[in-house]
């Protein structure tokens, strides 16, 4: 069945005068080109279904004219790779990587804060946010003094994420109070207040974070290099050669000894392996110059 037939089966209504897949196609490449996301053939409804509103709100009568717009009009263009970006993520996932650091790597970067050094962390697709307190709330720990006492450091967090939509939600720092069962009773005490159904970051964790629009195959304006990279289960959207030279690129901005983290179903492979050792599931760590 071709993708103009499963339209038609699927959504009475649809007509390839509207949406066929020559549209799904050319969505498909510039997807892949401006942000190196891969929507297979399986994802032509998905796209349907994310790009009509777009399509309707900017007066094009069908995808064909939007796609022409969307080319020209690098802002619309912007809007079509956040509306088919994915933003699924929750408190304290996959809660092994906040453990290993909390365990293994704050205590030498507490340390170093605490003899005037500087700490620099970096959440890479942070999405609506939870990755990033959830990290902080790691980082600042579980004992509300020497947590208070850190926040006034030199410790920062970039969180970047290609959609503007979920770093307004991130930006925000309110979640619903359930959302935060997941992370450890004493971080969530401590670096949390609960009014009603909804749960607000603490000010502390909020002066740390900075919030930037990032295209993670486009330019990185960052000067400086991280201590540590979290960019979890961001690059399972991206084909073997992209993944490749994503890692190689963080690998690069990693400092001598730092860490990266990536998600479960997530493997490091290509140039970066001369750079990186594993360390655990899904952790690296730069090996020292």
């Amino acid at each position: 069945m071709s993708i103009v037939e499963a339209l038609d089966a699927s959504m009475p209504g649809v007509s390839p005068g509207i949406y066929d897949e020559k549209d799904f196609r050319a969505i498909s490449e510039i997807a892949h080109a401006e942000a190196g996301i891969v929507l297979p053939k399986g994802k032509a409804m998905l796209v349907y279904s994310r790009i009509s509103p777009l399509v309707r709100d900017s007066g094009c009568a069908t995808f064909a004219s939007y796609i022409i717009r969307i080319r020209e009009d690098a802002t619309e263009r912007q809007k079509t790779i956040c509306a088919l970006t994915t933003n699924h993520t929750f408190f304290y996932r996959e809660a092994h990587h906040f453990e290993h650091f909390a365990s293994e790597v704050r205590p030498g970067f507490v340390d170093r804060l605490k003899r005037g050094g500087k700490v620099r962390l970096w959440s890479a697709g942070s999405s609506s946010g939870e990755e990033t307190w959830s990290l902080l709330m790691t980082f600042l720990g579980p004992d509300r003094a020497e947590g208070l006492d850190i926040a006034k450091r030199d410790l920062r967090l970039l969180a970047s994420d290609i959609a503007t939509h979920a770093l307004t939600k991130a930006r925000e720092a309110t979640y619903r109070a359930e959302d935060l069962k997941p992370v450890p009773d004493a971080l969530r005490r401590n670096w949390t207040s609960v009014s009603g159904d909804d749960a607000k970051i603490a000010p502390e964790l909020q002066q740390l974070a900075r919030f930037r629009s990032l295209n993670l195959l486009g330019d990185w304006p960052m000067k400086g290099e991280f201590d540590v990279i979290f960019c979890r289960n961001v690059m399972i959207y991206f084909d073997n050669p992209t993944k490749e030279r994503l890692v190689a690129r963080f690998a690069e901005k990693l400092s001598p000894g730092g860490w990266l983290y990536i998600g479960h179903s997530e493997r490091v492979t290509g140039p970066a392996l001369d750079l990186l050792s594993t360390q655990g599931p899904t952790i690296y760590r730069k090996r020292s110059a």
